[in-house]
């Protein structure tokens, strides 16, 4: 038996499945493409989590567009972060060309250009359905753990949330929470003092500090009303294919707080929301998560550990994560362990330093007799790549360098007229673009101390009042003592009777 043949065994018998699954693409062997080799992933493990790394230009973002096309067309809604733009295509067919049916003709699978629904979001000004989550929604732990605040300081943001519990202040955006903070050190600080202990001021001034830096991140556009429903992220179209959300984040690539406070909102959310799914055999929603570096950088360590903590316990609610970055090492280890899937693209070796993370890369693949693994990690072609999953049992697929398929949508970014077009058709957007402001936190306590001050101003008022009544009381009686003399003290006062008095006194002495 010739080692191609060896190969194909392999390959055919590690990547055979009995259920739903997804093709990725043929495995190759030697650079030579083997066809009907078939690599697929079981949708029974896709809840599994993944990884899709490579170095800049070697098929990322295709490689996530092709299963979010698949995931799709198999009934599974999507969420997309797209931080380049270049993902809304898959609201378009793609136009076909000789080189994809070249490809497809070695893989061994037939090619079919198709479109799929989309749904454009965003966390910005930029058109699309709106994002936004309130502050109470946080809650103050997990606003503790992106404010990286100290222990004191989260032990006080603790008291004020239960402040305004008891009080029926809501805390809907980060006015409302710079109020309450600015309130309990000033107009409300003895109220708050006697009831829950004393909030120093230099402790609330170094939150307003953090609040500020992440207002200066575009938080105060993502905090506040209308909250966005989870659930309308696992909406199925007409023809039961499930819609590919899309996260337009071209224009926050350099505020990596607000990018990672929309993620841990929105994975604590569904967490939280969704129900437990057990072995359903294939995944409520998939999340990609492109450009992952951006959740990690600047994270502090109680946010990485809410992170890894979501990450290990939601796939039980059947949702998938997929980490899309250029190196594995992007990905802290708690995170990595936990990943199923891993399609590696390219990497260059430019410098010993390459070289050195090109051999610890390597290392997170399992063994095979068929590749050096950090040789061909270096060798891949543009679309080519890694592969490693799970299958049914849980038990990891062997190592097969994959020729993979090419997207049935347009491998670019929608025109205006076209993007208006899907704006247009979203039943989303009307619901969630609306500006809401209600009465919360903010105004209600502006109210109280507007309250405050009238009553103070009223007591003010009311003791000049009565203490201008006792002066004048005291004055009137001491001119009614003047004009209410008896006619015979008249007499007696008179300068002429006191003269005579004088007069008869100087003759007797004399």
């Amino acid at each position: 038996m010739s080692d191609t043949q060896v190969f194909f065994d392999h390959i055919n018998k590690g990547y055979q499945t009995k259920g739903e699954a997804i093709t990725l693409g043929a495995a190759m062997l030697d650079g030579e493409t083997i066809t009907n080799a078939l690599v697929k992933v079981p949708m029974k493990t896709l809840n599994r989590h993944g990884l899709i790394a490579g170095a800049t230009g070697t098929g990322k973002t295709k490689t996530l567009q092709v299963l979010a096309e698949n995931l799709s067309d198999q009934g599974v809604p999507v969420l997309l972060m797209d931080m380049k733009g270049d993902l809304s295509g898959i609201a378009q067919p793609s136009p076909g060309h000789p080189k994809i049916d070249e490809r497809h003709e070695k893989i061994g699978i037939p090619f079919e250009a198709k479109k799929f629904p989309v749904e454009i979001l965003t966390l910005s000004e930029q058109e699309g359905v709106r994002l936004r989550a309130t502050v109470s929604e946080f809650g103050p732990v997990l606003i503790s753990r992106i404010l990286d605040v100290s222990e004191t300081q989260a032990g006080i943001l603790s008291i004020l949330f239960k402040y305004c519990d008891d009080n029926k202040l809501p805390l809907l955006d980060l006015k409302d929470l710079k109020k309450i903070l600015q309130y309990a050190t000033e107009e409300g600080k003895e109220e708050i003092s006697k009831l829950y202990g004393r909030i120093s001021p230099a402790s609330s001034g170094a939150i307003l500090r953090r609040i500020v830096e992440l207002e200066q991140q575009g938080g105060d556009l993502f905090f506040g009303e209308r909250s966005f429903d989870t659930d309308d992220l696992l909406r199925v179209d007409e023809n039961g294919r499930g819609y590919i959300n899309i996260v337009r984040l071209t224009d926050i690539q350099d505020r990596p707080k607000l990018f990672s406070t929309f993620m841990l909102c929105l994975l604590a959310e569904i967490y939280a929301t969704f129900p437990e799914q057990g072995d359903t055999g294939r995944p409520e929603l998939v999340i990609f998560i492109d450009e992952a570096h951006l959740i990690f950088k600047e994270a502090s360590d109680a946010l990485l550990d809410q992170i890894e903590s979501i990450v290990k316990l939601i796939r039980s609610k059947g949702v998938g994560l997929y980490f899309v970055t250029q190196n594995p090492t992007d990905v802290p280890d708690a995170v990595l362990s936990q990943l199923g899937l891993k399609i590696q693209h390219a990497l260059r070796a430019f410098t010993a330093k390459d070289r050195k993370a090109i051999k610890l890369t390597a290392e997170n693949y399992p063994l095979s007799d068929f590749y050096e693994t950090d040789e061909v990690l270096t060798s891949l072609g543009i679309g080519e790549a890694l592969i490693s999953a799970l299958n049914e049992k849980g038990i990891p697929t062997p190592l097969a360098a994959t020729l993979l398929r090419a997207p049935m949508s347009r491998m670019d970014i929608l025109e205006a007229e076209e993007l208006e077009d899907v704006l247009a058709a979203s039943k989303l957007k009307d619901r969630y673009n609306e500006a809401l402001d209600r009465e919360s936190a903010y105004e209600l306590l502006n109210e109280k101390i507007e309250k405050a001050h009238l009553e103070e101003a009223k007591a003010k008022a009311a003791k000049e009042k009565k203490k201008a009544q006792r002066s004048s009381s005291r004055r009137s009686t001491s001119s009614r003592r003047r004009t209410t003399r008896s006619p015979l003290e008249k007499v007696l006062t008179s300068p002429t009777v006191i003269r005579s008095v004088l007069g008869i006194l100087t003759k007797l002495i004399k």
